[in-house]
Parts: structure tokens; sequence; C-alpha cells
């Protein structure tokens, strides 16, 4: 689960982290009053988006005056920032800047531990930094029955500060974050860039938070916060339904059994020429209605064009799906084609039942894509 940048500052000021307080505006006058209540002489305008890349796309933007905030919020408001709409923004004082700094926490598997990562190159993509200089970065991992006691978080702020003044307030920085990491069951804690502004002050310009869902059940303050775009209202609703979706950008909607099956099929769909419209794992039940559920997403998404339904009967009866596949049809009217291939548990009962239907029949892998990117075409 991702949060907005505005409430993951809000989270940083509840934990001592000096941060940016400004105010968040859903509209051009609000944008505007905003200006006016901050009092400030220059001020940034910051897009509120789940998404990377704002600077780049356009969605930060500084300004002196009124004028100059109305204009940036009109640019900004409506904006499109890796397919997600822009409906909010965050004014702020501008900071005078001295020098950045990067800083995070996240949950690394290779080490199963926490690990501290910090950089004298901030405000920088880090992803860029680790590839092309990668001497810049200190990685540092957290045994998490000792936490981070007060000699390694001033070891670790002597990586990004000379003075000893600021090297005891970024330890003071890092200690609290990871507080918020371990508290709030995070799996991403980022602060890019870290800040010394030119009256000497540390200061987390940006803000960036990622957490476990699995312990949303005892985060109640963090899952308030939950505010999904589209795509994410929608596989929630799949979760809820009991199988996973995900939204990908090609036309071939796609319906398998196994993350493992689900993952190869969109492979194969893309080495046959077609892009797959969604990942959607069904899951290992027999269960005739969570085909119904599924089938109803496939075609409530306006990009598909064909879909392939590809099962490899297991736990999951080839019969089962069949079932859900005519009473989904019985309830939906369409004329999106569909592909269906059924091999494994009870697949001569699942073809009787789908004998002299309007679907496409196939009898391998290989030929249900082939004719799903025909059709797809066509």
């Amino acid at each position: 689960m991702k949060i907005q940048e505005y409430q993951a500052h809000e989270i940083f000021r509840k934990y001592g982290i000096p941060s940016v307080n400004g105010i968040l505006c859903k509209s051009v006058p609000e944008a505007v009053e905003a200006y006016r209540k901050l009092g400030a002489g220059k001020v940034v305008i910051k897009a509120q988006v789940l998404s990377g890349g704002r600077g780049k796309a356009g969605g930060i933007a500084l300004a002196a005056d009124e004028e100059q905030v109305e204009s940036a919020a009109k640019k900004i408001l409506g904006l499109r920032i890796n397919g997600l709409e822009v409906n909010m923004v965050l004014v702020a004082p501008a900071a005078e800047i001295k020098s950045e700094y990067y800083l995070s926490f996240v949950i690394d598997r290779g080490s199963k531990s926490t690990v501290m990562i910090l950089s004298r190159e901030g405000g920088v993509d880090i992803e860029h930094v680790a590839k092309t200089t990668p001497e810049k970065i200190e990685k540092i991992s957290i045994f998490p029955f000792v936490g981070i006691p007060d000699f390694l978080a001033k070891k670790a702020a002597s990586f990004l500060f000379d003075d000893y003044e600021h090297i005891v307030k970024g330890a003071g920085v890092i200690k609290n974050l990871y507080k918020i990491m371990v508290n709030l069951d995070a799996s991403l804690v980022e602060i890019n860039p870290l800040v010394i502004t030119k009256k000497g002050e540390l200061l987390a310009l940006d803000a960036k938070m990622n957490f476990d869902e699995n312990a949303l059940y005892r985060q109640s303050e963090v899952a308030a916060m939950l505010a999904p775009d589209d795509e994410e209202a929608k596989e929630i609703e799949a979760k809820s339904h009991g199988f996973s979706y995900i939204k990908l950008k090609g036309d071939i909607g796609c319906m398998v059994n196994g993350a493992g099956l689900a993952m190869t099929t969109m492979d194969m769909v893309n080495l046959y020429g077609g892009k797959a419209a969604n990942f959607l794992d069904i899951g290992g039940s027999s269960n005739p209605q969570k085909v119904v559920n599924a089938m109803k997403f496939l075609l409530g998404d306006k990009s598909v064009k064909v879909v392939l339904i590809n099962i490899f009967g297991g736990i999951t009866r080839c019969d089962d799906v069949a079932r859900g596949l005519k009473m989904a049809f019985d309830q939906i009217e369409t004329n999106i084609p569909v592909v269906v291939r059924l091999t494994g548990t009870n697949e001569k009962e699942g073809h009787q039942i789908l004998s002299g239907s309007k679907f496409h029949i196939a009898s391998t892998m290989r030929d249900a894509i082939n004719k799903a990117i025909e059709l797809g075409r066509s």
C-alpha cells in the first residue's frame, strides 16, 4: 500500500522529523488561498499522485506570487503522470537548498533484513546513481533485535554529513525514520531529498512510504489513509472476490489459474506478438462464481478486444471453470470473442459443457494464444 506525499509528511512530523508543512489543495482557488495563508515569498507546488517522475512530467513548479501560483496550479491539476490524473497539489514554502542527500529504509529480501540506504547524491533517481556510480551509495543491514543504537545512527549520519552538528541531527532523523519503519509496518520509508538549507536547517523536502498490506489489520491509522486510484480500487475489489488482478496496457484479457502459469501465458502472448491487458489469477479453488466475477472484470475493461482463458486443471477443475463461463455469459451480453484452453482435471467434462457454445476451444496453449491474437486483430 502506498500513501500520498502530504500524508507521509504528516507522519514525519508526528515522529519528530523536520518536514515540509504545506497545504493540500484540490482546486486553483484553493492553491491561491494557500499561498496567501503561508505568507511565503516563494512556494513550491507539487502534484500529489502515486507515481514517480513528477518533476520530469511537469508536476512540480515554483511560484513567487499569486499569478504564478494560479498559472502553475492550472497546469498541474488535471495533468496525467504515468497514466494517473492529478486532482490535488501540495503548496508549501520553497526551501533555499544548500545541499541534498538521500536516506531510506527498505525491506531487502536478499539480506532478509531492513536495509538503510544513504547517499550524498540526493534529489535524483537513486536507481541511476546505483547503476552509474555505486560507490556513492552506502547500505547498512539492520539487525532486527538490535535496531539502531546511537553509535550506528551517528556512524550512518557521518556518511552524509561532515560537521558534527548535522551528524547529531542526522542521527536523530535516522533513528526516528527507523521507528516509523518498525512501528507502522512499512516496507519502504524514503526521504529524497533530505536537505541542508542555507540557514543550516535539516529538512525532509520529499516523503515516500509504502506499507505491508498484510499488516493493515493492526495499523488502523495507516489503513485510514488509503485513497486508491481506479486501478488500485479494482485490485482491492478483485481480492475481495478471491482472485488476483493487475491492469496492464494490452488488449488481450487473460484469465489463468496459478501465478506461474499466468506469467508464462503473458510471456507467450508477448512472444507471439500480442499484448496482455491484465494479470488475472483465479487461484486454485473450484468455484464457478469466481469465474463469473473474473469474467465480469475482464469484460469491464474497455481496452480488452479478446479474452484468453488458459486453465491447467489440478485443484481447479475444468468442468467447474466451464460451468462458470456458461453462467457468466447467461448474465453478460458481449460480442468480445473468448478463447478457452482447458486441460487437466475433468477436462473432458469441461469440453462437453462448452460443446456447441460460442467459445473458441483450443487444445494447446500455443493454439489458444495464436487464436486470441488473431481474433484481437480482426
